[in-house]
């Protein structure tokens, strides 16, 4: 079942999830454009029997949780194993994660073991932590595999989806800029950021949950 902040919705029909477009945030409910990937992960995060409630600030954990799941994945292969192995073990990992997908497909507890290897993962990266060559071997195998063919989350675009924050950010400083200028009735300044957004394509939309915007 779906609910949108607590509110039971309509059963979806074929492959519409929504009576709205989420990836492009051409909606009234949300903000900012979601990916795809980054609401399959949102939605993989329930186990497919219980009640998924869909909420902006559910989408926004989960997309930070999914670029921070990426980015690990991605610096994998920069890793250069060491002779000694990390405080991390590999083989009690695989088990658990085998075993959540015995476990009637537990697609939350699966996602749980894929971030304790993210912890690992950024204790090499970030705190010069040991890495092994076999415990190199397995999660630059399996990380991709769990992610990708288990899971069936797309390889992530990197440029695309760095771009699209990018612009996310700055539309977002740009709003509150507007938002500070209107609250001083500095409406010509208000007007002129508007103005500019539209001409980039950028169409911005008053409501009375605050500011959002669509990308022509």
């Amino acid at each position: 079942m779906l609910t949108l902040n607590g509110k039971k919705m309509a059963k979806s029909t074929g492959n519409n999830i929504l009576p709205m477009d989420l990836f492009t945030g051409k909606n009234e409910m949300f903000k900012k454009p979601y990916s795809p990937e980054v609401f399959r992960f949102f939605m993989l995060q329930a186990h497919y029997t219980s009640i998924l409630d869909i909420s902006e600030d559910a989408l926004n954990a989960s997309e930070k949780g999914y670029y921070r799941l990426m980015e690990a994945v991605n610096k994998l292969p920069e890793l250069k194993p060491a002779n000694e192995d990390g405080a991390f073990d590999t083989k009690e990992w695989l088990k658990k994660c085998y075993a959540a997908m015995d476990d009637d497909f537990n697609s939350p507890l699966l996602i749980a073991q894929l971030f304790d290897a993210v912890k690992f993962i950024n204790l090499v990266i970030h705190k010069n932590h040991p890495i092994g060559v076999s415990q190199w071997e397995t999660l630059s195998k399996m990380m991709p595999e769990f992610i990708h063919e288990v899971l069936g989350i797309a390889k992530e675009q990197k440029k695309s989806s760095d771009t699209t924050l990018k612009l996310t950010g700055a539309v977002d400083l740009l709003i509150k800029l507007r938002n500070k200028a209107r609250e001083n009735k500095d409406f010509e300044t208000s007007d002129q950021i508007r103005d500019q957004l539209m001409e980039s394509g950028i169409q911005l939309k008053d409501g009375k949950e605050g500011t959002t915007f669509s990308i022509d």
